[in-house]
């Protein structure tokens, strides 16, 4: 809940060192980061914030040029460095963001890129260990470029290739629904009174379902269809 401060008497310009605010909840970390970058002339860090709402208040005093941040904050809902990311692009466009996260989840990292790439980076915390990979990742997102961790791309390449390939593609969201109930067991008139739908609307979704997952009418019994269907829904949600 504490901001602290650490200036220069110089104002950095164009060209001279890379102001950073960092906002981490851990003390460790905290200390950490600024005992890294704290002696670099590359970058120069004007805040140190613990909560969101410090970070805040620091970025309206003195704009830094990158945020360094923490994916998750204490009493935040979700990212909250992500949503932090996505408001500053609207209200400092020219304000960078480096995220720093324990997770390789290619849904933060599309969510952090979807407003646009340019400043922003995803570093997993591995990387705080080496000065030189850190600092270059500040220096490039500060030039307007984007970084990503390496092991990042590896897990967004693999979750696109799944993707690509993943018979659950061609249904509908409506049909992902209904899908994740027949994988819990559920009967069509369960499924039905679950959706306010009538059974043979339900009917109807259902024969789709099997039609696209490559489940013909011809297969001999209509229970092994509801199963394969419920194993190819589940093998997809454990990859």
């Amino acid at each position: 809940m504490t901001l602290m401060e650490h200036r220069r008497e110089t104002v950095s310009g164009p060209g001279g060192p890379v102001t950073v605010v960092i906002a981490e909840d851990s003390y460790l970390i905290r200390e950490s980061l600024l005992h890294m970058l704290g002696d670099d002339d590359r970058v120069e860090i004007v805040a140190v914030c613990a909560d969101w709402a410090t970070l805040e208040s620091a970025i309206e005093q003195e704009p830094p040029r990158v945020v360094l941040t923490e994916i998750r904050m204490p009493h935040s809902e979700g990212p909250e460095g992500l949503r932090v990311a996505t408001r500053l692009r609207r209200t400092h466009p020219d304000i960078g963001v480096l995220v720093l996260s324990q997770y390789a989840d290619p849904a933060y990292a599309e969510q952090l890129l979807e407003s646009g790439s340019s400043r922003r980076g995803y570093l997993l915390k591995e990387r705080i260990r080496h000065r030189g990979e850190l600092i270059s990742a500040i220096e490039a997102i500060d030039r307007g470029e984007s970084v990503l961790d390496p092991k990042i791309v590896d897990v967004l390449m693999r979750a696109r290739t799944r993707s690509a390939h993943s018979p659950l593609e061609g249904l509908t969201p409506r049909e992902h629904e209904l899908l994740a109930m027949i994988a819990q067991g559920k009967s069509n008139t369960a499924i039905a009174e679950s959706l306010v739908l009538t059974k043979r609307a339900v009917e109807k979704h259902v024969n789709s379902i099997f039609y696209k997952l490559g489940l013909p009418a011809s297969e001999s019994e209509h229970v092994s269809r509801r199963v394969k269907a419920a194993l190819i829904f589940l093998s997809e949600q454990d990859v």
